[in-house]
């Protein structure tokens, strides 16, 4: 098999903390998102071309930006949905970025984490962003509806606050069904079913987790990666839930340090790259067992994990990744943030020998 490689095409230094990265739909551009030193937020849009990416809009909001999707967004619009360090959810029109076209104050404290789904052609249904925090709350908002979320799942009276470290949507391969998966600081992953607002699913890995993400939104839940603290990830299959002991799942160690996230590539849904703590990226492949599906004793079917081997890895700096995004448009084209203060634009190869 002809290895991949991961190749550093294009680097710039920005003077500002970076923390999330995102290619805009049906374009050679991306939006950087981050936080100044002086507590103010930075909107940077850069376009590539001839080998160069080049500074085409950038802007300075009064709060920190932590997280941003194009999820919830049509492929005309390109709306960019933020979350911030005040605990506000905005949206807005890149091409004129001076006021959001949305803004409500989602949350208590800061929004870790953002997700968008019904947008870009991608999954059936309304227009949709969900929201965690540090507050502990999940939310999920309908732009088209003003200000108020139209589901929130936070924990009861009486019960422990987890910070909300990550959140994502899956399972949205018709009009009715979605779900939503978060993940928390204490090692607890919740999956709530949104058709029928109710946890389906609870599990706790031993670390706090970082990151999730299905291998793809718009389909029947099939794959759903967690990454954590203390170097592990771990790869559920989302097919077959037992009724005691719920998804089986591999488990593998990474980066000798917290792994920040995975991403999947779009045009093959079995590779993602895993984000390392130590500035290391990690390229995997899953594959699936002989047979998906097994009977237990009680004739009980249960989900069979597969296998997940790494194809490359490369180490960029010292500092974190904190985020990565593959371009939907090109394969093994992806962007990437880290805590060094530079965007980097990568090219990956050969990823269609894997």
């Amino acid at each position: 098999m002809d290895k991949p490689q991961i190749i550093a095409h294009i680097q710039k230094s920005v003077n500002f903390t970076l923390f999330d990265a995102k290619w805009i739909p049906s374009s050679a551009k991306f939006v950087v998102l981050g936080n100044h030193a002086r507590g103010t937020g930075a909107i940077q849009i850069y376009e590539v071309s001839h080998g160069d990416a080049t500074i085409v809009k950038e802007v300075e909001k009064s709060k920190g930006f932590k997280c941003g999707t194009f999820g919830a967004s049509s492929l005309q619009q390109r709306y960019l949905a933020t979350g911030d360090f005040d605990g506000k959810m905005h949206i807005w029109n890149l091409e004129q970025p001076e006021l959001p076209i949305y803004s409500v104050k989602a949350h208590k404290e800061i929004v870790n984490a953002i997700d968008g789904v019904g947008g870009l052609g991608i999954g059936e249904g309304a227009p949709e962003i969900v929201t965690g925090s540090r507050d502990g709350a999940v939310k999920v908002w309908d732009p088209r509806q003003k200000n108020e979320p139209v589901a929130t799942m936070e924990p009861g009276e009486g019960q422990d606050k987890r910070d909300c470290w990550t959140v994502v949507f899956g399972h949205a391969y018709n009009q009715a069904d979605r779900c939503v998966c978060a993940g928390y600081d204490n090692g607890d992953i919740k999956l709530f079913d949104l058709r029928n607002m109710q946890l389906r699913w609870e599990n706790n890995v031993k670390n706090g987790v970082c990151g999730l993400e299905f291998d793809r939104k718009d389909i029947s839940m099939n794959k759903l990666v967690a990454t954590t603290l203390e170097s592990k990830f771990h790869v559920f299959d989302m097919r077959t839930q037992h009724p005691t002991k719920g998804f089986a799942s591999v488990s593998e160690k990474a980066h000798k340090s917290t792994v920040w996230g995975a991403r999947h590539l779009p045009q093959n849904r079995d590779i993602f790259m895993t984000l390392g703590g130590n500035g290391s990226l990690f390229l995997w492949k899953y594959s699936y067992p002989h047979q998906r599906v097994e009977k237990d004793s009680e004739g009980n079917e249960r989900g069979v994990p597969g296998t997940v081997n790494l194809a490359q890895n490369i180490t960029m700096t010292t500092q974190p990744i904190s985020s990565l995004d593959w371009s939907p448009d090109k394969e093994g084209l992806c962007v990437c943030t880290s805590f060094d203060q530079t965007l980097r634009v990568l090219v990956v190869t050969k990823l269609n020998r894997m």
